[in-house]
Order: C-alpha cells, then sequence, then structure tokens
C-alpha cells in the first residue's frame, strides 16, 4: 500500500512533516495552497480516517501512525487562530512495492 508524507507550514512557520499511510491526501490537498487553520483540520482528520479505513480494509487493523498523525496536527492547530493559514508545501510518495 503507498504511503505519503506531506509538509506543511504552520501560521507561525514552523514546518511539520505529516504522515499517510494512503495516496488520499491529494484528494484533500495541493502543494503550494494554503488552508486556514480550522479547514486545513478538517480536512486532515477526513482524509486520514479515510486513510485508517483503507488500512483496515486490507490488513484488518486501523492505522494507528495515520490516528496520531491526526491528534499532532489537532493539537498543533489549537495553538494557532482558526483563521490563520497552513501552507501545504509538498507532498513525498512511499511506494514499497517497487
Amino acid at each position: 500500500m503507498p504511503e505519503m508524507r506531506f509538509k506543511v507550514r504552520w501560521p507561525d512557520a514552523t514546518e511539520t512533516l505529516c504522515y499517510s499511510p494512503s495516496l488520499i491526501i491529494h484528494e484533500y490537498f495541493t502543494p503550494g495552497q494554503k488552508y486556514s487553520v480550522a479547514d486545513f483540520a478538517s480536512r486532515s482528520r477526513t482524509a486520514l480516517n479515510i486513510a485508517s479505513e483503507r488500512v483496515f480494509a486490507k490488513y484488518g487493523f486501523e492505522c494507528t501512525s495515520a490516528k496520531g498523525q491526526l491528534s499532532e496536527i489537532e493539537r498543533l492547530a489549537a495553538t494557532h487562530a482558526p483563521e490563520a493559514t497552513v501552507t501545504v508545501l509538498s507532498f513525498h510518495e512511499i511506494n514499497h512495492d517497487r
């Protein structure tokens, strides 16, 4: 199952490399695009829950890494104003099937 990392810049200029066990992130974010903190957290919640469900469908268990990443995103989002912006900087796909 392909995995990916996506790099984001928070409103305070800190950068985080986030993890997803699925390429679903492509459907929710675009590199170079800015999102409000509230929108970024909401999109992340949806995408990472779908990613975890995909892992469950394939392997029979949820992805604790996706759940942990979502918790970290929500923790960081809570430290910023909801209307401040998060920039998605890049995607890095990891395919273990190669």
